[in-house]
């Protein structure tokens, strides 16, 4: 199945708001500046999350792997990471972890998020008991030796491509949004002392519409060098893409699904469809669905799926019939 290379480059900077002083001072990002319709629906978002963290508790079926060291859970959808985080005693209150690990010392000190999922992100969260294994787990992920995947229901042009990466510089620009940047632009400052970084994410695509992709759409061999190149037509049709992102950037594969003209389904921020068919969305459709690691105390390989939420399921049972 061929791979197909993105690199983004200067010369796409039609939707940039910037005034020109800013210009010629700083890079210009690739991509347009969040929506206007986004602020009012993300403030009722957030306030919605903030209300259910006093009321949220975790179950054991959330539970996805757990050892003396490590447990691993389903973060639902519209729930903040620290929220899940704050639940975790309660889980682990009858667990041998308890009395063995911790001693006499606090819980609350000892408990770490290893990594982080957007509000609306769904899918596996790793929380670490000790905050030697902590450290341990944040050098791993520094040093890219964790293999993630996720699950995006997107709303856009149809790709002409069933496999592509994306490389491009990630920053935020003067107004405090994260963007798109070229990738000649990485390591340049930003206003507020923040510099470009580089991002990268190969995306494949399992469906669209619900239908698997044909044999000739897997069989391009393509080399983006814009974005006119990567969108397909002018049609919005709903496209399911597995994601393996390559860095860890804030707000990653939204940001690189926007680009790609095929932006996550709910995700107001980054130009997803709000409402679609007649249904209004709560949220976006981003589901962290797998974590692979050498374990920081054993050196054995761990693999975490945390089981894929209804609207994956039903796109992945209508495209395998």
């Amino acid at each position: 199945m061929a791979s197909h290379k993105t690199q983004f480059d200067n010369n796409n900077n039609n939707n940039n708001n910037e005034d020109p002083k800013s210009l010629q001072n700083y890079p210009v990002p690739l991509s347009p500046p969040l929506p206007l319709i986004s602020k009012d629906i993300e403030l009722k978002r957030a306030m919605s999350a903030s209300s259910k963290s006093s009321l949220f508790s975790l179950s054991q079926s959330d539970v996805l792997f757990e050892d003396e060291w490590l447990i691993a859970l389903n973060k639902p959808q519209g729930v903040y990471c620290e929220t899940v985080l704050a639940s975790v005693p309660s889980l682990l209150s009858d667990s041998v972890f308890d009395s063995v690990e911790l001693g006499t010392q606090s819980k609350k000190t000892e408990l770490h998020l290893a990594n982080r999922l957007d509000r609306d992100t769904s899918g596996v969260i790793l929380i670490t008991k000790l905050h030697k294994v902590a450290a341990k787990l944040v050098k791993a992920f520094t040093d890219h030796k964790v293999r993630k995947t996720y699950i995006a229901l997107c709303v856009g042009h149809a790709p002409k491509w069933k496999k592509i990466t994306v490389k491009s510089g990630h920053g935020r620009s003067k107004f405090g949004a994260w963007r798109v940047y070229a990738t000649n632009d990485v390591g340049r400052m930003l206003p507020g002392g923040s510099s470009i970084k580089h991002m990268e994410t190969l995306f494949e695509v399992l469906s669209i519409n619900g239908a698997e992709c044909s044999k000739e759409l897997s069989e391009l061999d393509v080399v983006v060098e814009d974005k006119s190149s990567i969108e397909g037509d002018g049609n919005k049709d709903e496209v399911l893409v597995r994601a393996f992102p390559r860095s860890g950037r804030t707000h990653q594969i939204r940001l690189h699904c926007q680009y790609l003209g095929i932006p996550v389904r709910g995700d107001v921020k980054y130009e997803g469809v709000y409402e679609w068919n007649g249904r209004v969305y709560d949220g976006h459709e981003l589901h962290a669905e797998s974590l692979s690691f050498d374990h920081p105390v054993t050196g054995f390989p761990i693999v975490v799926h945390a089981p894929l939420p209804l609207w994956a399921r039903e796109v992945m049972q209508s495209s395998s019939e």
